[in-house]
């Protein structure tokens, strides 16, 4: 595929970018590479490529739930900065 001049200048304009005249030839060049790549990708047989969400298989690292003990009222509270009859003291979020 080859890209032209013309081809740089519409899609500076569709992404907002300036493009400078010297870096122009390069940029051509640079896009022209870019896409004669993808041209060479279409040609890759994937019949038989069954479409992935993720590169690597995922697995639950989590760990199974199990009943423990609780963690004691006074360590949960140790560095609460506001407590008050055992419990959290927190702002009034509400009005009356």
């Amino acid at each position: 595929m080859k890209v032209t001049k013309k081809d740089i200048e519409n899609v500076a304009v569709l992404s907002r970018l300036s493009i400078p005249e010297e870096d122009q030839e390069q940029t051509i060049q640079d896009l022209d590479e870019i896409l004669t790549y993808m041209d060479n990708l279409q040609s890759v047989p994937t019949d038989d490529v069954k479409p992935t969400t993720y590169a690597l298989p995922i697995q639950n690292v989590f760990r199974e739930d199990e009943v423990r003990e609780t963690l004691p009222r006074e360590a949960a509270l140790q560095n609460a900065p506001l407590r008050e009859n055992g419990y959290f003291k927190v702002p009034r979020v509400l009005e009356e």
